[in-house]
C-alpha cells in the first residue's frame, strides 16, 4: 500500500499542496520529510503525537523523517490559534525546553534525525535576513493567510508576524542541505507550510519538488476537541501524567471514538483494527478495543515495563487488593486523588478520616465506619476505636483510604 493510501485510510490527511505530485514522488523514491516542534514547554502532550507518529509511519515505508526543534522559532512565538501574544520566554527557558523535548522525542520515536533551527537562524544578521528573505515575502499575501488574518482585530506584533518567515526558512534550509521535500504539520499550520513552499519556489525555482501535508484537528464524536481531561492536558512526561493515568485515559474512550483512535494512534494493521471494530459492535461490554488502544499507545510512549505496571495497578484497583501494590505503584496509582499530610504517629481511624477530608464530621465518620463504607489499604474496618499506624503500610509513606466503591483518598506521611 502507498503511504498516502495508508494515511488516507487512517484519516490522517487534512490538506495536501499537490496530492498527485506527492503520490508520484513517494512511489518513485524514498524521500526526506520533516515536522517542527517549538519548545513552549518541557514536555510534549498527546496533541504532539499525531504529526510525529505520522512521520514514523513514513519511516516504516522507508522514508527519512527529520524533527526540527524550534530553538529559534520557539523564542519568538507562533501566532497560530492564539488570540493574544504568547508570553516571551527567556533563552534559558527555551534552551531548557529544547534539551527536555529532544531527550523525550529521542526516547519515544525511532529512525529520526533531529535538528535545531537555532543553529542556522542565529548566525543570520538582521540586514541579511531582510535582504535575503524578507524581500521574498509579500506583506499582502502574509496578511491574507488565516494564521495572520485571525489576529488582525486584536493586533499582532512584528515579532510574531515574522514567525512565518522563520518557519519558511526552516523548510528552505532543510531542502538545500538534506533534500527534504515534504513538511507535515497540524491543520492550523497550513499558512506557514504553504509560505515555505512559496519561499523555496522563489529561491530555488518553480521546478523544485516540495510539498505540504497537514493532519486534521482531532475531534471526539460529540464535536469537542480530543486530548483534554478535567485536569488539563495529557502529557507524555510520566512525572506530569503517570503511565497509569495515561493508560486510563485511553482505556476510558467512548465506543463511538475508539476505532478512529485505533487507526490514528496505533500501528495495528487494517485487519486487526477491523476485528476490534467488530468487537465493539458484538461485545462492547468487554472493551477489548479500548484495552488494546490503551496497551498500544502506553507501550509506544512509555515502554513495556510501564505498561505492565499500569495494567497491574488497574487490576489491583478493580479487585480492591491495594496491599499488592508497591510504594512506588501507590504513588503512581493515586497521583491526583484528594490527599492530605499526616504525621507518622498512630492515629484513631475517625480522626484519620477527618484529617484527610474523607468526612466532614466525626459523626459522619463513625457512621461510615460502622456501615462498612471505609477501607484502609484495601481492608474493611468497622471499629471506630481502631488505631492506624502509618509506619505499617507502604514503607511508612502512605495510607490509602477508600470511601464507598470508588472514592479514594491518600494520606501522605510527613
Amino acid at each position: 500500500m502507498n503511504i498516502i493510501d495508508e494515511l488516507s485510510w487512517r484519516g490522517l490527511i487534512n490538506q495536501q499542496s499537490d496530492e498527485e505530485g506527492l503520490r508520484d514522488l513517494v512511489d518513485s523514491k524514498d524521500i526526506s520529510l520533516y515536522c517542527g516542534m517549538d519548545p513552549t514547554g518541557d514536555s510534549m502532550h498527546i496533541g504532539h503525537l499525531l504529526p510525529f507518529m505520522t512521520l514514523e509511519r513514513f519511516g516504516k515505508f522507508g522514508h527519512h523523517p527529520y524533527i526540527v526543534i524550534g530553538g529559534a522559532t520557539g523564542s519568538i512565538g507562533d501566532p497560530s490559534g492564539k488570540k493574544a501574544e504568547r508570553p516571551m520566554q527567556t533563552m534559558d527557558q527555551v534552551n531548557h525546553n529544547v534539551d527536555a523535548l529532544s531527550a523525550q522525542a529521542n526516547k519515544i520515536f525511532s529512525g529520526f534525525t533531529m535538528v535545531n533551527n537555532y543553529d542556522w537562524t542565529e548566525p543570520i544578521g538582521i540586514l541579511d535576513f531582510l535582504r535575503d528573505y524578507g524581500k521574498l515575502f509579500n506583506v499582502n499575501t502574509m496578511l491574507n493567510k488565516e494564521i495572520i488574518s485571525s489576529r488582525l482585530e486584536v493586533g499582532i506584533s512584528f515579532t510574531e508576524f515574522t514567525y512565518q518567515i522563520l518557519q519558511s526558512l526552516d523548510f528552505l534550509t532543510l531542502y538545500r542541505k538534506h533534500n527534504v521535500q515534504l513538511q507535515v504539520g497540524g491543520g492550523d499550520q497550513w499558512g506557514n507550510l504553504t509560505a515555505g513552499l512559496d519561499l523555496i519556489h522563489k529561491a530555488e525555482g518553480q521546478e523544485a519538488k516540495v510539498y505540504a501535508l497537514t493532519i486534521p484537528l482531532l475531534l471526539k464524536s460529540d464535536g469537542t476537541k480530543f486530548g483534554k481531561t478535567a485536569g488539563g492536558a495529557v502529557w507524555l512526561d510520566p512525572k506530569k501524567t503517570s503511565p497509569y493515568e495515561f493508560y486510563q485515559f485511553w482505556f476510558n474512550q467512548d465506543d463511538k471514538d475508539v476505532v478512529n483512535l485505533l487507526k490514528k494512534f496505533t500501528f495495528l494493521t487494517k485487519d486487526q483494527i477491523e476485528d476490534l471494530a467488530e468487537s465493539v459492535k458484538t461485545a462492547p461490554e468487554k472493551r477489548l478495543a479500548q484495552r488494546t488502544l490503551a496497551e498500544e499507545v502506553t507501550k509506544f510512549v512509555h515502554g513495556e515495563e510501564a505498561l505492565k505496571t499500569a495494567e497491574k495497578i488497574t487490576e489491583v484497583l478493580f479487585s480492591g487488593e491495594i496491599q499488592e501494590l508497591t510504594t512506588e505503584e501507590v504513588a503512581e496509582a493515586f497521583h491526583g486523588v484528594p490527599s492530605a499530610e499526616i504525621s507518622a504517629d498512630p492515629i484513631n481511624l475517625v480522626d484519620l478520616l477527618i484529617a484527610t477530608n474523607v468526612d466532614k464530621s466525626k459523626r459522619q465518620a463513625r457512621e461510615d465506619i460502622q456501615n462498612g463504607a471505609i477501607r484502609i489499604n484495601g481492608e474493611k474496618l468497622t471499629d471506630t476505636t481502631m488505631e492506624i499506624a502509618p509506619k505499617d503500610s507502604f514503607d511508612g509513606k502512605y495510607i490509602v483510604i477508600r470511601r464507598g466503591k470508588k472514592k479514594y483518598f491518600l494520606a501522605t506521611v510527613k
